[in-house]
C-alpha cells in the first residue's frame, strides 16, 4: 500500500479526518491530502516537538499555515485545538502522522483513527 493510500482511505477516508499528512522523521513528506502543504519549518518544529516538549506548548503547533494551541505532548503524541477543530499528531518508528479535524467532529471520534493507523504502522516496522 502506497503512503498515500494511508492518508486518501485510512485517515480522510474514514469521514473523521479531515485533511492529513505523513511525514518521516529525517524530514520530508511522504503523503498528504490535496492542499494541506507543510512548510519544512512546520515539519521540523513538529519533528523537535517530540523532544522538546516545553517549546511546543509554548509556542503552539502550526500546520500549513493554521496555529492550533497545544493541549499536550508525549513521547508519542501531540494534541492541538484551534476553536472548534483540532490537530492529532503521532509519531511512529521513522514518520509521523498529522491529522486535523473540524468541528462538529470531536476528538474522541478522530483520535482512535488516527493512533489505531500509528500502532498498525509501529507493529510493521514504520
Amino acid at each position: 500500500m502506497s503512503w498515500q493510500t494511508y492518508v486518501d482511505s485510512n485517515l480522510v477516508g474514514s469521514g473523521k479526518i479531515s485533511r492529513a499528512a505523513i511525514i518521516g522523521l529525517q524530514g520530508g513528506v511522504w503523503a498528504s491530502s490535496p492542499g494541506f502543504t507543510l512548510s519544512t519549518e512546520e515539519q521540523q518544529a513538529l519533528i523537535n516537538g517530540f523532544s522538546k516538549a516545553d517549546q511546543i506548548q509554548a509556542s503552539g503547533i502550526r500546520l500549513a499555515g493554521q496555529k492550533f494551541f497545544t493541549l499536550s505532548v508525549s513521547d508519542r503524541s501531540i494534541y492541538g485545538k484551534k476553536q472548534a477543530d483540532g490537530t492529532i499528531i503521532v509519531k511512529t518508528k521513522q514518520a509521523i502522522l498529522v491529522a486535523e479535524y473540524d468541528a462538529p467532529i470531536q476528538a474522541p471520534e478522530a483520535t482512535p483513527i488516527v493512533e489505531g493507523l500509528a500502532d498498525y504502522l509501529i507493529s510493521v516496522g514504520y
